[in-house]
């Protein structure tokens, strides 16, 4: 994902004075005053400032992605998916000059062993297209990796009953991951389920952080893509999205997603206007804006984990090993 930076908004009249001049398209000199150009330089140098630890995060989510599987496998392929889509997003940035950060990662240890990536990017530079092009790039991006990712761990895995004395932590397929195993396996057997690899634990979490990114709210990729598409009614899309899951999880009892919640009110529900919302998308983006955003249905799913219990009802056991892990 990407987000602006959490800098007071720069009165009208200066953003006025940042936007290009005739055609928006990139390599366009932009007609700008000595003040903006050097605001623009002091958000660069900043962002340059922000190279040493970027790497630093780099590795060391390199190193967190490895010891939560002990897989090189699973690391080196789910690091792959997550750069591709900053790349994506911080490629296009440099394209339209806009300002921004180089990808930071967040190593954490939990199951996957990272939280993904953020790229801090100079608010009030980016018009309606150029918001538009970084935004949709991330996504397109990482899914142009996970999906062959995935799709390679499907045909190394195998089938297996599910155990009827022991419990196991089953990952929900989203629709798309169906499709792919039903294409290579066929129609599974009653209590069966495809047990994870290390490749294809990676591509269920590249499918999974990219349909997170793309719920249209706020800073998040999609939450961009709607702005860039419909302007201010995507506002009312988001309250009433963000509204409809806490109510969903208050309902049924369960709590995935709190956590992403919270983060989304800390950044906010709503989009900030772009440096110029009357810059035409044309008929191609708008159209690969809207195939993008219909990702969610096939790939966001509901319930990500659950817990498969024999009669007994016996405690799941810790996991360690993704030879145990359905999905």
């Amino acid at each position: 994902m990407n987000q602006d930076e959490n800098e007071p908004a720069l009165p009208a009249e200066y953003e006025a004075e940042l936007l290009p001049v005739g055609g928006e398209c990139p390599g366009d000199e932009p007609e700008v005053t000595a003040r903006a150009a050097g605001t623009r330089r002091q958000i660069r140098l900043s962002a340059r400032r922000l190279y040493p630890m970027a790497a630093f995060l780099f590795i060391a989510t390199c190193l967190s992605t490895w010891a939560v599987q002990q897989s090189v496998a699973y690391s080196v392929a789910v690091m792959s998916i997550l750069l591709a889509h900053e790349l994506g997003h911080f490629l296009q940035a440099l394209r339209y000059r806009v300002p921004a950060s180089p990808p930071l990662f967040i190593p954490m240890p939990t199951l996957f062993g990272t939280m993904g990536a953020v790229i801090l990017q100079g608010a009030g530079f980016a018009n309606r297209k150029a918001l538009f092009d970084i935004a949709i790039s991330g996504p397109l991006a990482g899914l142009v990796v996970a999906l062959p990712v995935t799709w390679i761990g499907i045909t190394q895995s195998t089938v297996a009953a599910l155990p009827d004395d022991a419990s196991v932590t089953i990952f929900g397929d989203p629709l798309i991951l169906q499709w792919m195993v039903e294409l290579h396996h066929g129609p599974l057997p009653e209590n069966h389920e495809v047990i994870l690899n290390p490749l294809l634990f990676a591509g269920w979490v590249g499918i999974f952080v990219t349909a997170l990114n793309l719920l249209p709210v706020g800073q998040l990729d999609g939450g961009h893509i709607l702005y860039t598409l419909i302007g201010r009614r995507a506002h009312s899309v988001a309250i009433a999205l963000v509204a409809g899951a806490a109510g969903w999880m208050f309902v049924t009892g369960n709590h995935s997603y709190v956590l992403f919640l919270v983060l989304i009110f800390l950044f906010g529900v709503r989009h900030p206007p772009s440096a110029d919302d009357s810059v035409p998308l044309g008929i191609g983006r708008t159209i690969l804006g809207w195939v993008t955003l219909a990702f969610l249905l096939v790939g966001f799913t509901p319930i990500p984990l659950d817990v498969h219990s024999p009669a007994d009802n016996e405690p799941p056991p810790t996991v360690h090993s993704s030879e145990t892990i359905a999905v």
